[in-house]
C-alpha cells in the first residue's frame, strides 16, 4: 500500500550504526560549485550500428562526454556553473531491488539541498506504475533518516517495471509536465536505462524541459561497458553469496558425503557466478557463456560434471560444491530452442496444458524427457524481455538428477558415450553413493545491508546526478571510474546512454515475436571469455576442482579488515576508460601546443612521423574489431 512507503523503519543496533555513516565525496563533487569539462562527441562502440542509433535518437546521439572537476581545476575548456536556482527532480526505482539503491536517493537529495535548500526531490511510489499515476513522496531528511545505508527498495517500492510502449512513454511525459519536473532520475539496469534513453529522446523531441538521467544499479553486474565499470549492488550480492557458498563448502568438507549444486541469481550473464567463485573457491563453476560458445548440450554438461565427480572419487573425495548461474538453462542450445517454441505458443494464447501437443517432434521428445517439475517451470509465461523466468527454473535440481542417474549407471558398468549409455566391462565409478543437495541463492542476498563500497558508490552517483542536471544534460548516465582506487581518487562524469547502445541483427527462430532485436538497446554485458577475469578463473580451475582450497571471506565488514575490499573482478580488470580518454586529450593538447606555426622542421617531421604510425596502427586495430 502507498501509505507504507517511506515510513520510519525499526532499526537494529547495527542498522542504527550504519545509518550514521556518511560516505566521502570525491574532490570533484565537493563544495557548491559545479565545474564540468566536455570531451569530444561520442560514437557507437560498434560503428556498424551507428546509423541505426543516430536515426532512432536524432536529438541525443553523438553528445560529448562530461567530466566533473574540482572547483580549483585549471582545465582550459571547462565551464563553471555558479548559479543554482531551485529545481524539482523526480526519481523512480526501476528493475529489481539492489543493495545501495537508497543511497542514490540520499546522495541526490544532499546535492540538491547543498546547492539550493529550496530544491525539491520527489520519489515516485511503486516504480514506473507510480510514475504513470503521478504518485509521489517528497524526500526529506526525516524520511531518509532510517533508510540511509540500508538495503531494499522499500522507501519507494517498485513494480514489474518498463517504460516502453507508446502509452507508457506518453504517461511518463504527462507526469513530468504536470509535476513541472526539471529532471527525472531512473535507477535501474540495462532495460531501465534503455527506457531512460528513449524517454530522453522523446522529451527532447516534444520540447519537454525535463532532463532524463540514468543510474547503473543492478545486482546482475551486466551493465558494463567502456564507460561503466561496476553496478551498484553487485559488490554486496557477491560478498553475501560468497559467505553462504563458503559456509556450504565447509559443511561439505566436514561431512564428506554431499555434493552441493548452487544456482545463483544474476539473469543471463554469469558475472555473479564468476565473482563468487573467485571469492570462495568452490570446486566447479559452469558459465552460461562457456556453454553457449561451445554449444554444450544437457548430455555434455552431465558428462562434464560426472567426470569431475569421478576424478574426485578416485582421490577419495566424495563431496564438492558446484556453482551454476541462473541464466545457464537458456544457454543450453536444445533447451533454448524448446523455450522459443513454448514462448511462441504462449504468445499465441495456447494454454500451458495444451502446449506439449503443439511442439515439433524433436522439441516434444526433449520436453517429455525432462522431469515433470522442470516441464512445469518451462511453461511459465516469459518476462517482459521475452526471456524465461530464470529465477523459477530449478536448473540445479535438473542437473543433480541427471548426474545422479549417470553416476549410478557408471557404478554398475554403464557410461554415457556419444549420447548413448553403453555397458563397459565393469563399473568405472568407485566412489561412495552420490548425494546431492540443491540451493538457490538470490533473494537472501539482494535485501542485504549494502557493503561499504556500494554505500559509497551509490551516494556518489546520486550526487553526480545533480551535477548532470545542473549542466543541462539529457539522456546521460552518471558514471564513476577508477573505482579500484580509494574514493577520494574516483573520477566522476557522465556519458550519453546512446554511446552504450548496440544493434544486434539476428533472428531467434519462429518464436521471435515482439523482441527488440535489431533495435538500438543497451545490451547486457556477458563474461568476456578472452578477458583477464576469465583467464584468472581458468588458471585456477584444476586447483579449485581437486584441492579443496575453499576460502571463506566471512560476513560483510563495515570497519576494520575487509571493510574496504572490492570485487576481485573489478581489481583484475583493466578499466578507467573515461580517465584514459581524458589523458589522451591532454596529450593531444600538448601536441597542439608544441606543434604550431613557427615550430622547427625537425619537430614537425617528428610529429608527422609519430602521428602517421599511430593512425596506421589504430586503423588496423579498428578494422580487425569489425571483422
Amino acid at each position: 500500500m502507498d501509505s507504507d512507503y517511506g515510513v520510519p523503519r525499526e532499526l537494529s543496533d547495527l542498522q542504527k550504526n550504519r545509518s550514521l555513516y556518511k560516505p566521502e565525496l570525491p574532490p570533484c563533487l565537493q563544495g557548491t560549485t559545479v565545474r564540468v569539462e566536455f570531451g569530444d562527441a561520442t560514437a557507437a562502440a560498434d560503428p556498424s550500428g551507428a546509423n541505426a542509433i543516430a536515426r532512432s535518437f536524432p536529438h541525443t546521439y553523438g553528445q560529448p562526454l562530461a567530466h566533473f572537476l574540482r572547483a580549483t581545476s585549471k582545465a582550459a575548456n571547462s565551464q563553471t556553473i555558479d548559479e543554482h536556482p531551485a529545481v524539482k527532480v523526480g526519481l523512480v526505482f526501476c528493475g529489481r531491488q539492489s543493495p545501495g539503491g537508497h543511497n542514490v536517493v540520499w546522495g541526490l537529495h544532499d546535492a540538491l539541498k547543498t546547492h539550493n535548500p529550496k530544491s525539491t526531490l520527489l520519489g515516485f511510489l511503486g516504480g514506473s506504475e507510480g510514475l504513470f499515476a503521478q504518485k509521489t513522496l517528497e524526500i526529506t531528511d526525516d524520511v531518509l533518516a532510517t533508510y540511509k545505508n540500508q538495503g531494499g527498495y522499500d522507501l519507494l517500492g517498485r513494480t514489474k517495471d518498463q517504460i516502453r510502449t507508446t502509452e507508457q512513454v506518453n504517461s511518463a511525459l504527462a507526469a513530468c509536465k504536470a509535476l513541472k519536473l526539471d529532471g527525472l532520475v531512473i535507477v535501474g539496469g540495462v532495460t531501465s536505462n534503455t527506457d531512460a534513453a528513449q524517454l530522453a529522446e522523446t522529451f527532447a523531441e516534444a520540447k519537454c524541459s525535463t532532463k532524463v538521467v540514468g543510474v547503473p544499479v543492478t545486482l546482475n553486474g551486466d551493465l558494463k561497458n567502456q564507460f561503466v565499470e561496476a553496478n551498484v549492488g553487485f559488490d554486496t550480492i557477491c560478498k553475501v553469496n560468497s559467505q553462504l557458498i563458503s559456509n556450504v563448502c565447509t559443511d561439505a568438507l566436514s561431512a564428506e558425503k554431499y555434493y552441493y549444486f548452487i544456482r545463483l541469481m544474476g539473469r543471463k550473464a554469469s558475472h555473479v557466478a564468476v565473482e563468487c567463485t573467485l571469492q570462495s573457491h568452490p570446486n566447479m563453476v559452469i558459465l552460461a557463456e562457456e556453454v553457449a560458445a561451445s554449444k554444450l548440450t544437457l548430455f555434455d554438461l552431465t558428462k562434464q560434471i560426472c567426470d569431475a565427480v569421478q576424478a574426485r572419487a578416485e582421490q577419495d573425495k566424495n563431496h564438492g560444491v558446484i556453482l551454476l548461474p541462473e541464466g545457464l538453462i537458456e544457454s543450453i542450445p536444445e533447451v533454448y530452442a524448446l523455450l522459443q517454441e513454448i514462448h511462441h505458443h504462449l504468445r499465441l494464447g495456447v494454454s500451458a496444458d495444451k502446449i506439449s501437443t503443439k511442439l515439433s517432434p524433436w522439441a516434444s521428445a526433449l520436453f517429455e524427457f525432462l522431469p515433470l517439475f522442470i516441464r512445469k517451470q518451462l511453461l511459465l509465461h516469459p518476462e517482459s524481455d521475452d526471456s524465461a523466468q530464470l529465477s523459477q527454473i530449478e536448473t540445479e535440481k535438473l542437473l543433480a538428477e541427471l548426474v545422479e542417474a549417470e553416476i549410478n549407471k557408471r557404478l554398475v558398468g554403464y557410461e554415457l558415450i556419444h549420447n548413448e549409455y553403453m555397458r563397459t566391462k565393469e563399473g568405472t565409478y568407485k566412489g561412495k553413493k552420490f548425494n546431492a543437495i540443491c540451493h538457490f541463492f538470490g533473494y537472501q542476498a539482494r535485501g542485504s545491508l549494502p557493503s561499504k563500497f556500494d554505500c559509497d558508490y551509490a551516494y556518489v552517483l546520486g550526487h553526480s546526478c545533480y551535477h548532470i542536471l545542473a549542466a543541462g544534460l539529457n539522456g546521460y548516465m552518471a558514471t564513476v571510474t577508477n573505482l579500484k582506487s580509494p574514493s577520494n581518487k574516483w573520477r566522476c562524469g557522465a556519458a550519453p546512454i546512446t554511446a552504450m547502445m548496440t544493434v544486434k541483427h539476428y533472428g531467434r527462430g519462429s518464436g521471435s515475436g515482439s523482441t527488440t532485436l535489431g533495435k538500438p538497446v543497451v545490451h547486457p554485458a556477458t563474461v568476456d571469455l578472452r578477458g583477464k577475469v576469465y583467464e584468472l578463473l581458468r588458471q585456477n580451475a584444476t586447483r579449485f576442482l581437486m584441492d579443496d582450497v575453499y576460502r571463506n571471506p566471512g560476513p560483510l565488514q563495515f570497519d576494520g579488515p575487509g571493510a574496504d575490499s572490492k570485487a576481485v573482478s573489478l581489481c583484475v580488470e583493466d578499466l578507467d576508460y573515461m580517465g584514459r580518454i581524458k589523458e589522451l586529450n591532454e596529450y593531444l593538447d600538448k601536441v597542439r601546443t608544441i606543434v604550431k606555426p613557427g615550430c622547427s622542421q625537425d619537430v614537425l617531421k617528428a610529429a608527422l612521423s609519430a602521428m602517421s604510425s599511430v593512425t596506421d596502427i589504430l586503423s588496423v586495430m579498428t578494422s580487425q574489431s569489425l571483422e
